[in-house]
Formats: structure tokens, C-alpha cells, sequence
């Protein structure tokens, strides 16, 4: 009987995003794939760092045992060849990861498989990939480097979202970019009741929800985002009209979203602008969500 992701919450992640591969790809960038590849066969039996996704595919998994079924798939999806990738399961089974599932496609594109395996949220330290996984209609973002002393929650998996081009679509934020605040807020202020349109983590937000419903303690999910009064009616509308509930929103209006997203220390920030993504990714991981390239 064939393997049926279609009813479980897919996680595609590079092994550069799960695992430390930092060195391993600055001698691939400076002396080529033979060299990289020559390292990599060499040191296949040496048990990799953990990458700044690591904590959140942990504590993913963690659900599978706690609700005693496979409710998350976590796949490796890489550009190594299958012999290179091989140290990348000797350090899953090290770390003890319930991973059993992998694409290596030898240099291959990466987001044509993501349909294949039904992925829901596809994360990687390759730009390029990730621009196609969005171009392509899934949820992905890319991973910034592993931030210092950080010490995930291990009890809750915090996951914290921005408001605008992430889990709702940019059409409120190119208002103002292109005529202002004050036309954002009037365009906000007459549309206050009307859902916002879906973005690119919408559904990944909604997946999420349904899970937390069957356990409310064991996920937390924050909005962090930019708006503020009154603009921040919508937002609230929206995920009524979605029946999505989240536990904690920040309305900033300017306020630095890092302090407020090392508090809520999150497991991942999502958020499409490297302005904010970057201060946070000092304190907590984070990751950037790129706009469509037809929508730029």
C-alpha cells in the first residue's frame, strides 16, 4: 500500500537549513563541486552541527510521539548527489530525527519535486530555490544563520508570523509602499470587515490551527507585524473569517520586532522584508519569505 502524504503537515528542508554545512559550502563555492564532494565523502562519518532549523524540525517531530501518529513528515530535499547525502543520514540517525524520506538530486532543481511530495512549507539557505519554491505557489522561506545563545522552548513550539505578504497577500502593503500611510489606512479603514486575500503561509497557518485545536498547549503562534491601530482590525476580521485563532499578536508601528520575537521566543519568524528579518535572526531563528517574481 502506497505512502499517503496527502493527510499530514509536509516539511521539505535543505540539509543546509537543518544541519551546520557552512564550511562544507564555502569550500564548494571557492574550489568546486569535486573538492566538495571529495570533503564530504571523506567526513561522512563525522555527525554534522545542528543547522538553525534544527530546533523547529525537532520539535515537529515531537508531535508524531506525542498524538502517537505520523502527523508530520519532515523530507530532505538537497542538491547533493545521493553519495555526498549520505553524510546527512548518518547525522539524522545520530541526532535521532524520525527522517527517513530524502531527495538528492545531484544538483538538480529542487522545486519541481515539491509538488511530488506534497509539501506544505519547504525551507532552505539557497536563495534561488526558495525564489522558485514561491514561484511556484508553496510556502517557503530562506534561512538565516544560526543566531547565538539561543535556547528553544521545550514545552510549546512558538512559531511567529508577519501580517502582510506572508500569511496574507501583499496588496495592502503595496498601497502604502506606492501612495503612502495614510492611503494604506483609509484603503484599511474602508476594508475592515473584508478578508484579507490569502498569502503564500496562509495555508500553512491554517494547518497549523488544526493541529493546535487538538492540543491548544503545544503549539503557539504569534502575529508580528508592523501595523497598528486601526489597521490591526482587519487583521483580527481576517482570521475570524478563516477560524483561525492565534494566541498572541503584536501590532508594532514601528517598534523593532526583534526584542518583542526574542520574549516570544520562536522557533521561526517568518517575515518578507530583510530589515526585519535580519536584527531578529540575531536573537531567534528567522527566515525570509521573497516576494513572486511576477509580483515584484
Amino acid at each position: 500500500m502506497s505512502y499517503d502524504l496527502s493527510n499530514k503537515l509536509v516539511v521539505a528542508i535543505s540539509s543546509r537549513a537543518l544541519f551546520n554545512l557552512e564550511e562544507e559550502n564555502k569550500i564548494y563555492e571557492k574550489e568546486g563541486l569535486d573538492a566538495y564532494s571529495q570533503y564530504q565523502l571523506e567526513h561522512e562519518d563525522e555527525c554534522l552541527d545542528k543547522g538553525t532549523a534544527f530546533p523547529l524540525i525537532q520539535a515537529l517531530l515531537s508531535l508524531n510521539d506525542i498524538f502517537n501518529e505520523q502527523i508530520v513528515e519532515v523530507i530532505i530535499i538537497s542538491r547533493n548527489s545521493p553519495e555526498t547525502g549520505l553524510r546527512v543520514f548518518n547525522s539524522i540517525a545520530t541526532h535521532d530525527l524520525n527522517i527517513v524520506r530524502a531527495a538528492f538530486t545531484g544538483g538538480e532543481n529542487i522545486a519541481r519535486y515539491l509538488g511530488a511530495f506534497k509539501t506544505d512549507l519547504f525551507l532552505s539557505k539557497n536563495e534561488g530555490d526558495v525564489q522558485q519554491a514561491i514561484d511556484g505557489g508553496f510556502a517557503a522561506a530562506l534561512i538565516y544563520d544560526v543566531p547565538e545563545n539561543y535556547s528553544p522552548d521545550d514545552k510549546q513550539i512558538r512559531i511567529a508570523f508577519d501580517a502582510d505578504a506572508v500569511v496574507f497577500s501583499e496588496e495592502s502593503e503595496r498601497i502604502y509602499k506606492s501612495h503612502g500611510l495614510d492611503a494604506f489606512l483609509v484603503h484599511e479603514h474602508e476594508n475592515a470587515k473584508q478578508a484579507l486575500p490569502e498569502g503564500p503561509f496562509a495555508k500553512l497557518l491554517k494547518t497549523l490551527s488544526v493541529i493546535k485545536d487538538k492540543e491548544p498547549q503545544l503549539i503557539k503562534i504569534a502575529i508580528v507585524t508592523a501595523r497598528n491601530g486601526p489597521a490591526h482590525k482587519r487583521v483580527i476580521y481576517t482570521l475570524r473569517n478563516w477560524g483561525v485563532k492565534v494566541d498572541e499578536a503584536f501590532f508594532l508601528g514601528g517598534v523593532k520586532k526583534k526584542e518583542v520575537l526574542k520574549a516570544f521566543n520562536a522557533h521561526i519568524f517568518f517575515d518578507d522584508q530583510d530589515v526585519h528579518v535580519q536584527p531578529a535572526s540575531e536573537v531567534v531563528p528567522a527566515s525570509r519569505v521573497p516576494y513572486k517574481q511576477d509580483e515584484l
